[in-house]
């Protein structure tokens, strides 16, 4: 009555004074509000902050509900919202996750402040629901142009001080610098993932430089180093990895990548080192994990939670690294250790391990038959045949019921378009071939290494027999297409069927020659030429048939053209289509023709005879 008499007089509204039993309930409040804060300071001081946090969040929330039941005003905003502020961080901490449920209390928290402002804002979203509420703020710092806009408005935030009167349980100060190190972590790992890695590495160095635990900031460091590994700069990224392992030497992640940089390098002992720590590291039990901070609520842990970053920091299992040792020690020729790693691999399949590994996309681990077949290349190399014979038996019995007699093919198999009627029937036939194939592919290379390895012990009938099982698996793959050049948009299934299929005719007719059966190599050998016109190694055993069959002419004619073409073409040849498997490199080298310093002499005297005789 008093306001509306004062308006009628035409003086300026003052704001009405509040209630008598209105102003008692705020006082009532606020004191309980700092109740509740001295509360928390002696229960994360005296190491009881877990369970305090819960009975917390519990009675702050219900002293918000009770000052939400009177009409939003402004004299009592400052209260609700610091018991909003108190509320929320004790919700996130119990929970030890991110707000993901309690929007609708912070936007019932900006619609109280419109309402308390004389203004309303029902009907906008959240983002203009914020905006329209700093639009309210007086002295708002404003955001500069051309900056990260939520990195930006963060930092442009101007957080008012701390009353006595009014506590709060974690300082708007410190809460800043965790949203604005939070933020340029955010966006730095969304840059990274879209491949501006310029951006990203500022941002990323900007929350290296923030507000952070050791865990968090270790885990800066591990992502500054992928970035600078993208852009191509190794030595940097190795830089950041190993300040990432001096801040929290529990980042194994980081040691993982490093271990990738090193190969990357080429620097091998490094990094069989690298993954040798890593190894021993998963194998030790696991520290227990670190609790959140008693001291502070909101952390940036709790909203970094991003698959980006969590493919970035997975965890390897112990397996996985232990592949890793073998195959690098495969692939780097020191074969006495990746015998040792393989074997110990295969011991832990009979553990469950399928179980435990994701044999997917993002395992190192490739298919188990796979698996088998580098372990039977490495056992070959170290001489260890007949254990080769048996891991490949093991390939050949599993994957013999999972082909199909004739296997027909396009040669090439693209994948149909998904608008496309039947594609998603198409799609899986598709992927049904592949499948078949890769058995195939395994199986036929099982026989392949067997062949070779009784072709060492000495044993060339049973050797034969092996390669001839090789090529008669393949047999079953039809491939229709005609006119598309043996290397030329095949699936990589295929060229790696032809390549088994050359190396499984080479092998034979090497064998057939140490029998004596000459006719029956040089077929082989015409085969292995139809299949790769101008291999050097099928050449070179083609002309050792001819010379045995007393064909001279013959031989002396494919000799000269051998030894007229490039090392460089040979070495194009060798190398031609997609790289090789790493079960099959072994068989490549021993299909390679070795030097015969008889044969050639022959071939020499021969020609020169010949020449003689053509001037005479």
């Amino acid at each position: 009555m008093a306001a509306a008499m004062k308006r009628r007089r035409g003086t300026e509204p003052g704001p009405e004074p509040e209630p008598e039993p209105e102003r008692g309930c705020l006082r009532a409040w606020a004191a309980h509000s700092r109740v509740l804060v001295g509360r928390w300071t002696m229960a994360r001081c005296g190491g009881e902050a877990r369970r305090a946090r819960r009975q917390q969040r519990d009675e702050f929330g219900e002293l918000l509900r009770r000052i939400r039941g009177l009409p939003a005003a402004l004299p009592a905003l400052p209260l609700e919202l610091t018991v909003l502020y108190n509320s929320l961080l004790f919700t996130v901490g119990a929970s030890d996750s991110a707000i993901k449920r309690e929007a609708e209390g912070i936007r019932e928290g900006l619609l109280r402040v419109l309402e308390a402002c004389g203004a309303c804002g029902q009907d906008l979203g959240t983002e203009e629901l914020w905006q329209k509420v700093l639009q309210e703020e007086p002295g708002r710092s404003h955001c500069s142009e051309g900056q990260n806009k939520l990195l930006s408005l963060i930092k442009a935030w101007r957080v008012p001080p701390e009353g006595a009167s009014l506590p709060l349980v974690q300082s708007a100060k410190d809460l800043k610098e965790i949203l604005c190190t939070t933020a340029a972590f955010l966006q730095g790992l969304q840059e990274l993932e879209a491949g501006n890695f310029p951006t990203a590495l500022s941002l990323l160095q900007e929350a290296a430089g923030g507000f952070c635990s050791k865990k968090i900031l270790a885990q800066i460091y591990t992502c500054l180093g992928c970035c600078a590994q993208r852009m191509g700069k190794p030595q940097t990224a190795l830089q950041h990895l190993k300040r990432a392992l001096q801040i929290d030497f529990q980042c194994l992640p980081a040691l993982s990548h490093a271990a990738a940089v090193y190969h990357e390098l080429g620097e091998t002992d490094v990094e069989l080192q690298a993954l040798t720590l890593l190894y021993e590291a998963l194998g030790k039990n696991p520290p227990a994990a670190a609790s959140s901070s008693p001291y502070f609520l909101m952390q940036t842990e709790l909203l970094v939670h991003t698959p980006v970053l969590a493919s970035l920091l997975r965890h390897h299992h112990p397996s996985e690294v232990k592949y890793l040792l073998a195959q690098r020690c495969l692939q780097d020729g020191r074969v006495a250790g990746a015998v040792e790693h393989y074997l110990d691999f295969l011991s832990l399949l009979q553990g469950g391990l399928q179980q435990q590994v994701p044999l997917d996309g993002s395992s190192a681990v490739p298919r188990i038959p796979e698996v088998f077949l580098e372990a039977a290349s490495a056992l070959g190399q170290s001489g260890r045949h007949q254990d080769a014979i048996t891991v490949c038996e093991e390939v050949i019995s599993r994957t013999t019921d999972l082909i199909p007699r004739v296997l027909r093919v396009e040669a090439r198999l693209e994948q149909p378009e998904c608008s496309s009627p039947g594609a998603e029937l198409a799609g899986g036939l598709l992927s049904q071939k592949k499948e078949s194939l890769c058995c195939l592919a395994w199986r036929a290379a099982g026989y392949l290494h067997q062949g070779w390895a009784w072709a060492k012990l000495g044993e060339s009938k049973e050797a034969v027999t092996q390669f001839s099982r090789c090529l008669n698996d393949l047999l079953r793959l039809q491939l229709h297409g005609s006119g598309v050049k043996p290397t030329e948009n095949i699936p990589a299934e295929v060229e790696v069927l032809q390549k088994i299929r050359l190396l499984s005719l080479i092998g034979r007719g090497t064998q057939f020659l140490e029998l004596g059966k000459h006719k029956e190599a040089l077929l082989d050998f015409q085969h292995s030429l139809q299949i790769s016109p101008g291999d050097p190694a099928a050449t070179s055993y083609l002309v050792q048939a001819l010379w045995k069959l007393n064909r001279k002419q013959e031989a002396a004619a494919q000799w000269q053209k051998l030894s007229q073409s490039s090392p460089e073409e040979d070495g194009q040849q060798q190398g031609q289509g997609r790289p090789l498997p790493l079960y099959l490199v072994s068989c490549l080298e021993q299909a390679m023709f070795p030097h015969s310093e008889p044969l050639a002499r022959s071939i020499q005297d021969y020609l020169g005879t010949a020449a003689q005789d053509t001037s005479s």
